[in-house]
């Protein structure tokens, strides 16, 4: 049975989970118009989720997926943290305040899964590390289709191997933090193009493309290549839904490829998105930086006065390579048109065969 099938998608086509930027709203709709909405539930408390969960499915009765990012809850020693803040600082004092000590560093993950069982979603996803096989059977226990992502084949198959039900290829191109959890970063900056098809190769269960697809023939490609469906994450930013500021989606309609840089340095894990004066201040100290969660943590008070304040200097701008191709229209209307660009791609291609 096909990936589509087994979920009951009439469109081979994943909202990203955009931790941060994603709404109800949003997921309902690209759910309601045939494809899968996803909630990103990284950085959502056990009770944001099950209200996030509720939102959705009192707006469509389709699958939807609920994502959450695989994480320990560190244990930073005191100097880490201070020599981090002294290097924001300046920053902080942009806007006339002072890097303070968080009262957490992330939530907690086993909390976060507890709710995710609890919640049932047609689809669990997840990104930045792996699961147990123990957790896999738990979630299939509840009902779930389990998705995990890579970002090469090694990765890949440490997923199937753990009982996953599907992968998420996701190459260099990707918008947002690179889901990397096996090997070298450098080394795992593996294009879509090459993921894609080796991990079909290599894979007895269904691969989803990820990283630069922005239209119908971006779906069309990566179906050609193997992928049942595809993840559209910096497509669906620009949408009225997403939950973006003012400055960010300024930002993202100016933007080109070429000003999407990856950098580790904003939250202390790489993430591609678009050049600004915070990443360039964090880039030129990232030896310095601790790991994600600690400088994400560190920033996030720095980001959200800068949302607030209109600023875009200071906004982690997550976009992937494919960002001067975003349009902003309605998810059901961009779910409508990425059909038909599909469906016309897929014709050609096969005229020309």
């Amino acid at each position: 049975m096909s990936l589509l099938d087994t979920l009951g998608l009439r469109l081979p086509i994943f909202q990203g989970p955009m931790t941060g930027s994603d709404t109800p709203q949003l997921a309902a709709a690209v759910s309601a118009a045939g494809g899968l909405g996803q909630l990103g539930c990284g950085m959502r408390s056990p009770a944001a989720m099950r209200e996030a969960a509720a939102a959705v499915r009192a707006a469509t009765d389709r699958p939807f997926s609920l994502n959450l990012f695989v994480q320990d809850t560190p244990a930073p020693d005191a100097a880490t943290v201070q020599a981090a803040q002294e290097r924001l600082a300046p920053l902080y004092a942009a806007f006339g305040q002072q890097p303070a000590t968080p009262a957490r560093w992330c939530e907690d993950f086993a909390a976060q899964f507890d709710t995710l069982v609890e919640l049932r979603p047609a689809v669990a996803s997840f990104t930045f590390g792996i699961l147990t096989a123990q957790q896999v059977e738990r979630l299939h226990g509840a009902g779930c289709f389990v998705i995990g992502t890579a970002t090469t084949v090694a990765e890949a198959l440490a997923w199937a191997d753990v009982g996953a039900d599907a992968v998420v290829a996701s190459g260099l191109e990707a918008g947002g933090h690179r889901a990397t959890f096996l090997g070298d970063a450098d080394a795992s900056m593996v294009g879509t193009m090459a993921l894609v098809p080796a991990c079909v190769d290599a894979l007895r269960i269904p691969v989803i493309a990820a990283g630069g697809i922005m239209d119908g023939r971006g779906i069309a490609a990566a179906r050609a290549l193997g992928a049942q469906a595809v993840q559209m994450g910096t497509a669906f930013l620009a949408c009225p839904e997403s939950a973006i500021g003012p400055a960010y989606r300024a930002a993202l309609a100016r933007a080109q490829a070429t000003d999407t840089r990856t950098t580790r340095a904003i939250t202390g894990r790489h993430a591609r998105g678009i050049v600004n004066t915070l990443m360039r201040h964090t880039d030129a100290q990232v030896d310095q930086v601790p790991a994600y969660p600690v400088q994400n943590a560190l920033t996030g008070a720095l980001r959200r006065v800068a949302a607030e304040a209109g600023n875009a200097d200071y906004l982690a701008l997550w976009a992937g390579q494919g960002v001067a191709a975003a349009r902003a229209v309605p998810a059901g209307e961009l779910v409508a048109l990425l059909e038909r660009e599909w469906r016309d791609a897929s014709k050609n291609i096969a005229a020309s065969a």
